[in-house]
């Protein structure tokens, strides 16, 4: 590895909500490491507002798109920054097509393949189990390669840079909802933007949030995402508690729903980004999994519970099921109100 005292690094960001939360502690280790150092993220445009803010994070390049012309347009910003770092977290060839196009003299990150080695200068290959890549945190997944250019761990406390402005923006909303800021209430996040198959019944949210208000009185709160307003409004219309549905904030975004996450008393949660809300936060958190495997996850579980179903099919890692969602009807409501139960008396 060249240059051992980067004045510029670039990060490329993963594509999902959580996996950036999840990479976190990577950007502390590199922040720490080098404080000294301009350090740029770059993905997709909604990510902005979870990085920029963070200790040491003080850019964001949006991604232009994934045209050939997108790529190129991509590359001239990229080399404009003149960064001696390219730190490419996600395993893709377009992500590491930039740095290397624009000629970052570090790139670092994971290699599967002839095309990722040679266009990496340092590389880490897969630990393998079964003929397949061995599961494990994506929090230790990502530290794995900050590591491969000598910068040591800072935790691995997850970190979402939440403003006194964004909690106050939350405390509006929550008022104009009609929920008195500072009253209790349970956050749930009932969507999912991998796919349907991720999603947990909303016969099923309902009843466990009816149950959870009449042992606790916690009223249901809820802020959609774009496109996941029908599966709020369904949950209400099957709800006789009180449930507040938050108007979308579209300068705040992501922001919002963490602070809508950070101000609850516990979180129900679909295997999806907003989850790593709560883990940051210490908000206790029941998460639904099911097509997924809880291994990239598991991480800080004092606060969650992880609840599925050994089902044979499960984790197939399909968007939508091809069968009957059995990983997912089959995990019964009775299942999350006793896990939530068990949260909150701990708490």
């Amino acid at each position: 590895m060249k240059i051992a005292n980067p004045e510029r690094i670039l990060v490329r960001l993963p594509t999902w909500v959580g996996d950036v939360v999840m990479a976190t502690p990577a950007l502390r280790a590199l922040a720490t490491a080098h404080p000294q150092a301009t350090i740029v993220c770059e993905g997709r445009g909604v990510l902005h507002d979870l990085v920029v803010g963070l200790p040491g994070v003080t850019g964001f390049l949006p991604e232009p798109g994934k045209r050939m012309r997108d790529l190129r347009a991509r590359v001239r910003s990229i080399a404009a920054g003149r960064f001696d770092w390219a730190v490419v977290l996600p395993d893709s060839h377009r992500a590491a097509a930039g740095p290397f196009l624009a000629r970052v003299p570090v790139r670092a990150g994971y290699a599967f393949d002839f095309g990722r080695k040679v266009m990496l200068t340092d590389w880490l290959g897969a630990e393998m189990e079964n003929g397949k890549r061995r599961p494990i945190s994506m929090i230790e997944r990502y530290l794995m390669v900050t590591r491969l250019v000598n910068c040591p761990d800072d935790g691995d406390q997850l970190a979402v840079p939440l403003t006194e402005p964004i909690r106050a923006r939350l405390r509006a909303s929550l008022k104009a909802a009609g929920l008195e800021p500072g009253a209790p209430y349970l956050s749930v996040v009932p969507g999912a933007a991998f796919g349907a198959s991720k999603l947990w019944p909303i016969e099923f949210y309902a009843r466990a949030a009816t149950e959870l208000h009449a042992q606790h009185g916690l009223p249901l709160v809820m802020a959609p995402g774009p496109g996941e307003e029908p599966i709020a409004q369904a949950i209400r219309d099957a709800m006789d508690t009180p449930v507040y549905v938050l108007e979308p904030i579209h300068d705040a975004g992501l922001l919002h729903v963490a602070a809508m996450i950070e101000g609850s008393s516990l979180c129900l949660s679909n295997d999806t980004g907003p989850r790593h809300f709560a883990v940051a936060a210490g908000v206790p958190v029941v998460v639904m999994i099911g097509p997924t495997d809880s291994r990239t996850t598991d991480h800080q579980l004092e606060r969650q519970r992880v609840l599925r179903e050994d089902v044979d099919c499960s984790p197939c890692l399909l968007k939508v099921c091809p069968i009957d969602h059995r990983c997912m009807i089959q995990l019964s409501p009775d299942r999350v109100i006793s896990a939530a139960n068990e949260l909150l008396a701990a708490r």
